[in-house]
C-alpha cells in the first residue's frame, strides 16, 4: 500500500477513521528526547515514510519506538507528539495505506473507461501486495486487536471496489449478478497465500480468472 496523506491518529485517514490502540510508556522526558521543534506537515510524513520503510523490511519490531525519530531525522518529542504509540504509529501508516488505494481508484475513474480501470486497478493491487509484503505482516501482527481500524478500512476499499465494478456494469462492459464483495473475497485470498511458492504467477492467473468471469457475455 503506497504513499497517503498522513494524518495524526485521532483523525480520519482518507476512507477510514482509526480505533483503539493499547499505550506505551508516555512520552521521553526533555532529558531523552530532543528539542521541541515547530509543528509542520513534512515531520509527520517523515516519521510514517521511515515507518512504511521499517516495516517493509520487516526490521519493525527490532527498534526501540525512540529510533524512529532518529532514523526520520526529528527528535523524539515531535514522534510522541504525533504518534505517542507504536500502535498509533502502525495505525496512521494503515490508514495512509488505505486513503492511497481510495485515491488510485479515483485517478483510474477519472482516467480510463470502467471496465479498464476496475482491470488496471486488480492488477495493480497484485504489484501492490508483492512489493508490501513486510508492511502488511507488520500491520496484521500490530493491529490485530484493532478490529475497529480494521474493519474501517476494509469497509473503505471494498466501497472503492464496488464504485470500479457498479461503474463497469453501468457501462454495459460487467456482468450484473456478480456482487463486489466476490471480487474482495478474491483480493484476500490472493494476499493471504502471498507465502506460497510462486505466488506472483498464482496470483496474476485468479485476477484473470476474476475479470474473464465479470465480462459480460456478448
Amino acid at each position: 500500500m503506497a504513499g497517503g496523506r498522513p494524518t495524526r491518529p485521532g483523525s480520519a485517514a482518507g476512507c477510514g477513521g482509526p480505533g483503539s490502540r493499547d499505550e506505551l510508556p508516555g512520552p521521553a522526558t526533555p532529558a531523552e528526547s530532543d528539542s521541541p521543534r515547530p509543528l509542520t506537515g513534512g515531520q509527520p510524513h517523515a516519521l510514517l515514510a521511515t515507518a512504511k520503510e521499517v516495516f517493509d523490511g520487516g526490521g519493525f519490531f527490532d527498534l526501540r519506538f525512540d529510533d524512529f525519530a532518529r532514523l526520520a531525522g526529528v527528535g523524539t518529542g515531535t514522534l510522541y507528539r504525533h504518534f505517542p504509540t507504536r500502535e498509533a504509529l502502525a495505525e496512521a501508516v494503515y490508514h495512509g495505506e488505505i486513503a492511497a488505494l481510495c485515491d488510485r481508484v479515483r485517478q483510474l475513474r477519472a482516467a480510463l473507461p470502467a471496465a479498464e480501470a476496475l482491470a488496471t486497478f486488480l492488477r495493480g493491487m497484485i504489484d501492490h501486495i508483492d512489493t508490501h509484503k513486510g508492511l502488511a505482516r507488520t500491520l496484521s501482527t500490530l493491529m490485530a486487536t484493532h478490529s475497529t481500524a480494521l474493519t474501517e478500512g476494509s469497509r473503505a476499499l471494498e466501497q472503492a471496489v464496488i464504485d470500479l465494478v457498479a461503474a463497469a456494469v453501468r457501462d454495459g462492459t460487467v456482468r450484473d449478478d456478480v456482487d463486489a464483495g466476490a471480487v474482495m473475497m478474491a483480493l484476500h485470498g490472493i494476499s493471504a497465500g502471498h507465502d506460497r511458492p510462486g505466488w506472483r504467477a498464482e496470483a496474476d492467473g485468479v485476477i484473470t480468472l476474476v475479470l474473464d468471469g465479470l465480462r459480460r457475455p456478448l
